[in-house]
């Protein structure tokens, strides 16, 4: 029983995580299914003309249960920026999103507090979780909460054909878990590779910055 409730959890918390595997090898397909004949045309447009294609900012205060999950890229398949965010479970949810993806950036920032002590007696279903990857740089980073008693969080990653910024900040009590690759190029060696696990009472700080020109501010 408990290796099968373990295995569900995690199953559960990777959600978000393998549907950015599935955007990543049919994106063309998933294009089509979501926005027919007009995907190519208008939400894939690389011409000179198409210089913004979503700019979003959504706002969500919730007490009972939450189950979504956003896709954002900006080409095709193996190319330019992705990011997938999503959150599930029970509790109270005050959470405020803003992007801004065009055709060679992507920016993204998510605040947000999720409590479950609000939620009924028993074992926390709430969690969240975030991707992003850059193929244009060679960087990928993620995030995922689970388990969760409280999580308070702001995320921001930016991400353009020359540099790719990811900041993470929070604090909460459950499971934290982390990871974050640099790539040199498409067949250079791996330049950094990093995953973590954090359970219990937890406060992260983290920022990594991949490109020519970056501002970092943690100490």
């Amino acid at each position: 029983m408990g290796f099968g409730k373990g295995f569900i959890m995690k199953v559960r918390v990777l959600l978000p995580l393998a549907a950015l595997a599935v955007i990543l090898l049919s994106s063309s397909t998933l294009a089509w299914s979501l926005f027919g004949n007009d995907a190519r045309g208008y939400m894939w447009n690389d011409t000179a003309n198409c210089t913004e294609l979503i700019t979003e900012h959504s706002y969500i205060y919730l007490s009972g249960y939450i189950d979504d999950m956003k896709v954002y890229q900006n080409d095709w398949g193996f190319r330019g920026q992705k990011l997938v965010v999503g959150t599930r479970g029970n509790g109270t949810i005050d959470r405020r999103q803003t992007a801004y993806i065009d055709t060679n950036a992507m920016f993204f920032n998510e605040w947000g507090v999720f409590d479950h002590r609000s939620a009924p007696a028993g074992s926390s279903d709430l969690r969240n979780a975030l991707c992003a990857k850059n193929y244009a740089v060679g960087s990928v980073i993620s995030e995922s909460y689970s388990n969760l008693d409280y999580l308070i969080k702001d995320t921001t990653t930016y991400q353009d054909d020359n540099v790719s910024v990811y900041e993470i900040a929070s604090e909460g009590r459950g499971t934290a878990r982390i990871g974050s690759r640099v790539q040199d190029g498409p067949c250079g060696p791996a330049i950094m590779t990093y995953g973590g696990t954090y359970i219990g009472q937890f406060n992260i700080r983290q920022e990594l910055g991949v490109g020519n020109q970056l501002y970092l501010t943690c100490p």
